[in-house]
């Protein structure tokens, strides 16, 4: 147990630096659909989606991930510990559900099947914003 508060730090850091990917990422996608016309400023979007995706978001899901089994491995406990901790991990596999649709659309952005607007990507950027709220709450307040 030396360790857990040392993990749970690295935790709570990959999870800020995943969040930042899932909040950004969707925004490159507006800029991507609402310029499609400008080929150079979508070629830049492209590059800064492939970064931010694959340099950021994929690294700090799968530290987060990696992070957060060590924890309940070193404290088993916590399973037992109320409802909290299950609505937390429902809550973060939805994450884990949505960085991956991400990546999907990022796919399609890039070969130009995408049919989705830049007007649907501001809405599903608000997917990752409800589901932080939940986790945080869950985690904090434990409230059942």
């Amino acid at each position: 147990m030396a360790y857990y508060n040392w993990i749970l730090a690295f935790h709570v850091m990959s999870f800020i630096s995943w969040m930042a990917m899932l909040f950004y990422q969707p925004r490159l996608y507006v800029y991507h659909q609402e310029h499609a016309d400008n080929q150079g400023f979508v070629e830049v979007v492209k590059i800064q989606e492939n970064k931010l995706y694959g340099f950021i978001g994929v690294p700090a899901m799968w530290a987060t991930i990696l992070s957060g089994g060590a924890m309940i491995a070193l404290n088993p406990g916590l399973l037992q510990s109320g409802l909290w901790l299950h609505i937390k991990l429902t809550a973060a596999l939805l994450l884990v559900a949505y960085h991956f649709s991400l990546g999907w659309f990022k796919k399609r952005l890039h070969e130009e099947k995408c049919t989705k607007s830049g007007k649907f990507f501001r809405a599903y950027n608000e997917v990752p914003t409800i589901l932080m709220i939940v986790i945080v709450i869950m985690v904090v307040v434990k409230p059942i």
